[in-house]
């Protein structure tokens, strides 16, 4: 480790030499191996790597919340501070040794140190009003009547930056939108002012534009109250943005501590410099994608939507006569799609992207428009309009590759009938002829032969995603549509999935529709970009084009909340919101 002046300073938390192992039939596994850290007072420790690295578990041990894993060895040390009054007692304090059910640690946590966990709309009681929740944590820890509670849970929300606290506290999680619910989640952590602040993947769920609110609203939070914060990311982009001391960790082991910049221009660890590669690369066009360009170019117009538009009835009032509220979900969006082109559709959460993606294929039925789709004799026919057996033949030239690989494969299924499934579908009755087409399939993934007889449980995400996508190309489309298909991987394993899906691109003669909110992403992807607000296109053009000098205020605004994985360029863009005209 680098000697910074940070480690001069008494750390507010000391970890050392921590293991954290869980019982299995062939002994102890150790989640958490060894590990030694600090935390220093108004500083960010970012702990990165990929999932099941460890770092969840290392959190939860901080805290000592209670789980399957048990402390093996090393020390959790909480040093006295200004604020020692407030301790159960004086003095240094090893949570280590503390009873997870005591009433010390209970105290401890809220307290001295709180957490964001990832997902609020999980962590936050579905039936009791946010304010409640708030006030419960405040009470407590302090000897305080329940209306200065509530009005320190109002100054709190208003603290966090949401609307109208005096009216949002006693409104339900469910009433609130994902970026105000991690706002919510952040109000209740500083409820007791703790001096350390544990976040674990707090902005991984959360659309860019709001990822940037709320990391800017973490960072102020942290210079009011100089918490010492560590941050539980596999995003570079995020840990270039505002950590201070970054850790590395793979299979339970801090493998490189350094300070942030050091460790981004020096890295010490091939595992480092793998994840800053993926990191860096996925921001830039691939040269995997202008290489094939060259050799094989784009050609006609194989997809076209013309105007199409659909909408869901949201109320109906009236005693006399019903009166329909209308939300309009996707609205007069025409765009053509090439032989062999990759077209974006970006935008953030309830812009309409992923509702788009099912009027084309057909999972949903537009009011509006046309969805013309030309065959390889060159006729074009309307989707819109035809029945199930009409489609039949269409849905197999329109393949989709979905968000979540675990939820969209049949955990009761092996691998062999999840792929084989479609092929027998579409007519290949012959046992030996799907067998043979698997195997071609399991091949072209890069998965072995022997994986067709294991279930989904038994991969790895980025495995699964695999068998996802073999699903998808195993009855020959045309076009696939790829939704979020890469969001819930990490970016190592992100990287693969893209120039795995290139290379099929290039074998198969295939056309992607590319769903994401990550811009960078489909600038690494895709040859042109569509981009959606509140159900309508506001930009399409040349995906570098577009990037490098947008013409809509909305696609400034979704480029300027892109982190950029280099600590030297952090200051380097003004961010803004947009704010549609009324």
């Amino acid at each position: 480790m680098t000697k910074t002046p940070e480690t001069e300073q008494k750390p507010l938390l000391s970890i050392r030499n921590l293991t954290t192992a869980f019982a299995t039939r062939h002994g102890d596994f150790n989640a958490v191996d060894d590990v030694s850290l600090d935390l220093f007072a108004g500083k960010t420790l970012c702990l990165v790597g990929e999932s099941g690295s460890g770092k969840s578990v290392l959190s939860r041990t901080l805290l000592r919340i209670e789980q399957p894993g048990l402390i093996r060895s090393g020390q959790i040390i909480l040093h006295p501070s200004e604020s020692d009054a407030r301790r159960v007692r004086p003095g240094t304090i090893d949570l280590a040794t503390l009873d997870v059910k005591g009433k010390t640690i209970r105290a401890i946590r809220g307290r001295d140190i709180a957490m964001i966990f990832q997902e609020p709309m999980s962590s936050l009681s579905p039936v009791h009003r946010i304010g409640s929740q708030i006030t419960e944590s405040i009470r407590l820890h302090e000897k305080i009547s329940k209306a200065d509670a509530r009005d320190k849970a109002i100054d709190l929300l208003r603290q966090v930056e949401i609307a109208a606290p005096e009216v949002a506290i006693d409104k339900y999680p469910f009433e609130f939108s994902g970026g105000m619910r991690q706002r919510a989640m952040i109000a209740l952590a500083l409820a007791c002012n703790p001096e350390i602040l544990v976040a674990d993947e707090p902005t991984t769920a959360l659309d860019v534009t709001i990822q940037a609110e709320i990391l800017d609203l973490l960072k102020d939070l942290q210079l009011r109250h100089q918490m010492a914060m560590l941050f539980i990311t596999h995003d570079m982009g995020v840990v270039a943005q505002i950590a201070d001391q970054v850790a590395v960790m793979r299979h339970g082991k801090v493998i490189e501590e350094n300070d942030v910049f050091t460790l981004f221009r020096e890295p010490q660890h091939s595992y480092t410099k793998t994840l800053l590669k993926a990191a860096q690369s996925s921001d830039t066009p691939s040269d995997r994608r202008t290489a094939m360009r060259e050799r094989r170019p784009i050609g006609q117009p194989i997809l076209r939507t013309v105007g199409l538009g659909k909408k869901f009835p949201l109320s109906s009032k009236g005693i006399f006569k019903k009166e329909v509220t209308w939300l309009h979900a996707v609205k007069n969006v025409s765009f053509d799609l090439h032989a062999g082109e990759n077209i974006g559709i970006v935008g953030e959460s309830g812009s309409g992207k992923t509702t788009l993606a099912r009027c084309i294929q057909r999972i949903l039925t537009a009011q509006d428009g046309q969805i013309l789709l030309k065959d390889t004799g060159g006729r074009e026919t309307d989707l819109v309009g035809l029945d199930d057996k009409a489609l039949t033949p269409h849905w197999r030239d329109m393949r989709m590759i979905f968000q979540d690989p675990f939820a969209s494969l049949n955990p009761r299924m092996t691998i062999f009938q999840i792929i084989a499934e479609p092929l027998l579908l579409s007519g290949m009755t012959s046992a030996q002829n799907r067998k043979q087409r698997v195997e071609e399939l399991l091949d072209l993934v890069g998965l072995p032969k022997s994986a067709g007889e294991r279930y989904p449980h038994a991969f790895s995400g980025g495995q699964r995603q695999r068998v996802s996508i073999a699903r998808a190309i195993a009855p020959k489309p045309r076009i696939i549509i790829a939704d979020e298909a890469t969001s819930a991987l990490d970016v190592s394993i992100r990287s693969r999935i893209m120039d795995l899906l290139l290379d099929l691109q290039e074998q198969l003669d295939l056309s992607y529709l590319f769903i994401s909110h990550d811009v960078g992403l489909v600038r690494y992807f895709c040859d042109r970009v569509l981009v959606m607000y509140k159900g309508e296109v506001v930009e399409f053009g040349e995906t570098e084009q577009v990037c490098t000098a947008p013409h809509h205020r909305y696609t400034q605004s979704l480029l300027s909340a892109v982190p950029i994985a280099d600590p030297t360029r952090r200051d380097d863009k003004t961010r803004f919101r947009y704010h549609a005209p009324a």
